[in-house]
């Protein structure tokens, strides 16, 4: 089994404790509300939303794909880390036996927002290689999805506060 890894930052203008709320406390609330044409709905269906918890994130009809589970691993509230395992669904393919990422938001020096740092693991089944640039179409998907989140917490400055 092989292992490619993969480093991303996006800045926002919101405070770090706003982006996890949002993004990883409120994601089953929040995301389908936001961008119903990238996700249909997300589910809890296993655990209390902590470490070992499973979600079940449902994309809508007409999709490329159908599912995706993911098991939360680490959920640190008060350093705003977030470490989930992708564990099943149609995203993973032949050649992919899990993604591991570790999301993080720190304070930025700028202007009060933060840094999204995500650390991303793609483990390959047997001796698949993979390249990395066929990673990079859904690492800018992840940044589009931070900056809706993002300008829908700029116009509604008390959510998550």
């Amino acid at each position: 089994m092989g292992v490619l890894h993969l480093n991303s930052e996006t800045t926002t203008a919101v405070a770090p404790s706003r982006m996890f709320k949002a993004f990883i406390l409120d994601s089953q609330n929040l995301l389908p509300k936001l961008v119903p044409q990238s996700f249909k709905n997300i589910e809890l269906i296993e655990g209390d939303g902590g470490v070992g918890s499973i979600k079940l994130i449902n994309f809508p009809d007409g999709s490329y794909y159908k599912y995706v589970k993911h098991r939360i691993d680490v959920l640190d509230k008060e350093d705003f880390v977030c470490k989930y395992t992708l564990i099943e669904g149609d995203t993973l393919g032949d050649k992919l036996e899990s993604i591991v990422y570790e999301v993080k938001f720190e304070a930025s020096s700028d202007n009060g927002g933060s840094v999204c740092k995500v650390a991303s693991e793609y483990h390959t089944k047997g001796d698949h290689e993979i390249k990395e640039e066929v990673f990079k179409a859904s690492q800018e998907k992840a940044v589009e999805l931070y900056k809706v989140v993002e300008a829908h917490l700029l116009a509604n400055p008390d959510l998550y506060a």
